[in-house]
């Protein structure tokens, strides 16, 4: 029995096709001569084999060269459009499958220590089969390919370059962000791995513990070994240069763990934060259009690879409604921190409200493509389920730039239940559009202090618009741990710091 059915491989020829004739388009005069696309069989440590492509620079070596790792549930054929980009400036491009996806060997192994192992059998097959300089390694990756790239390069010292894409740092947080799970990302996970790969017995094991709130220890001691941080010392040792890029809205890998990670890294670091979902803003660069992290991907290679000029800031942020703005550190991104108080309020857990997040990688996706953020009608959102505060118009506007951050002291009328915090920005007639929001999920009962750090954002609030914070008890992005009808009582002291430019 075949190991994908006929229409699978049709599927996937279909894919290579398409994605050949995109990147098929003449070189510039300028650009070196580059192999054809080959397809490779990409021996794993362990035996197994793993699908792979290669492109070439025709002229002689040795050249600096690039390991792309796929996508979840994606294949090597993902990376073609800057693999020949990237050829024909020099490079000896290699893309790999990772294993237990499509045609690649072994099952999968969500970034544990064989994806690791892979990543230096890779290494080692570029330096014996091609005219790729080992001293001059460099990794890429989006979202998956991004996590195992940042992990690798803290265990192999050959690595000199990552430009890791919509890329975690901190799995645990991720699934686990404000104490709270996330349904819809882990779902999307597991039902790609399932349609598109092979999953391992722990992998099945670990999403079913998941979702039965059970051995979160066990689950816990799973992330850390698939977290970059946890390999921080070896990657201060190896001093690779670390390219982040993700956005503001990643409903799966939320940015304020790179704030955190980017902090601790001590070699060459750019941190970069841009409008969107879930590899959205890497999305147009894959096919081969312009894109403005693939351009500072390139540039960072370029940097680091071949002695190229630098470029760019240690930090950059995409403003979500218009403008980039350069930093030299994350500590320069916000300049001031206005405190609103938050009087007293109190709901019940009977529902969600019109104050929500939306589906996980449309909903922010959509604001990167059409500019328009989650919105919410503010006097629609029921009082009687959700509390909200506004402050007074703002006349000069705010550039609200960093991470706000909100303390709540919440008495609740059972031991456990979630809340959800939203702030937004609000125009004249009541319509809220969404800067930023976070849960929070408690566990055992009686009075609560509650500091929950808002992921990070940039955003420009108008003129004459206010700012608002909504608290409610539901959002279809996360599992909450409500009884039905739980009294929340809101009491002080109670507050937002909203950071400003």
């Amino acid at each position: 029995m075949p190991l994908f059915p006929r229409h699978t491989v049709r599927a996937t020829a279909a894919v290579l096709g398409i994605l050949t004739l995109l990147t098929a388009a003449p070189a510039p005069a300028h650009a070196a001569a580059t192999t054809a696309f080959r397809l490779v069989d990409l021996p794993a440590r362990d035996g197994a084999v793993l699908k792979a492509n290669l492109i070439s620079p025709t002229t002689p070596g040795p050249h600096p060269a690039i390991v792309f790792i796929s996508s979840w549930g994606l294949n090597d054929a993902e990376y073609l459009a800057q693999a020949r980009s990237l050829a024909t400036a020099g490079y000896v491009v290699l893309s790999y499958t990772a294993r237990g996806f499509w045609g690649s060997g072994g099952q999968i192994d969500t970034a544990g220590p064989k994806d690791v192992a892979d990543v230096s059998a890779a290494i080692d097959w570029l330096d014996a089969n091609t005219t790729a300089d080992p001293a001059r390694m460099g990794l890429g990756g989006v979202s998956y390919g991004a996590g195992i790239g940042l992990i690798a390069a803290g265990h192999d010292p050959r690595v000199r370059a990552v430009a890791a894409l919509s890329g975690w740092s901190d799995l645990v947080e991720s699934l686990y962000a404000g104490q709270t799970r996330h349904p819809q990302a882990v779902w999307l996970l597991q039902a790609t791995a399932r349609l598109l790969g092979r999953p391992s017995a722990e992998f099945e094991q670990i999403v079913s513990d998941y979702f039965a709130n059970r051995n979160v220890d066990g689950i816990t001691a799973w992330g850390r070994i698939r977290s970059a941080e946890t390999y921080l010392d070896g990657l201060r040792a190896n001093r690779p240069a670390v390219l982040l890029a993700n956005a503001y809205g990643d409903s799966i890998f939320g940015p304020n763990q790179l704030v955190d990670f980017f902090g601790d890294l001590t070699g060459p670091k750019r941190l970069e934060f841009s409008p969107g979902d879930h590899a959205i803003p890497e999305l147009t660069g894959l096919a081969g259009l312009p894109n403005e992290v693939w351009a500072s991907a390139r540039q960072w290679f370029d940097q680091h690879l071949r002695g190229g000029p630098a470029g760019g800031a240690p930090v950059v942020l995409r403003v979500r409604n218009g403008g980039v703005e350069p930093y030299a550190d994350w500590a320069d991104v916000t300049g001031s921190t206005t405190r609103y108080p938050l009087s007293a309020a109190s709901f019940r857990a009977n529902g969600d409200t019109v104050a929500n997040a939306g589906v996980v990688l449309l909903t922010n996706g959509l604001e990167a493509l059409t500019g328009i953020p989650p919105l919410a009608w503010l006097p629609a959102v029921d009082r009687s389920r959700a509390a909200v505060w506004q402050t007074g118009l703002l006349s000069g506007g705010a550039a609200v730039r960093g991470i706000p951050r909100v303390h709540l002291t919440v008495t609740p009328g059972a031991s456990t239940g979630t809340v959800v915090a939203y702030l937004y920005d609000v125009d004249l007639v009541g319509t809220g559009r969404l800067v930023t929001h976070a849960p929070y999920t408690w566990l055992s009962g009686g009075r609560q202090e509650i500091d929950l750090a808002l992921p990070a954002t940039a955003w420009n609030v108008p003129a004459g618009h206010r700012l608002a914070l909504v608290l409610d008890t539901e959002d279809p992005l996360y599992l909450d741990a409500n009884p039905a009808g739980a009294a929340i009582a809101v009491t002080g002291p109670s507050w937002v710091d909203v950071p400003l430019r």
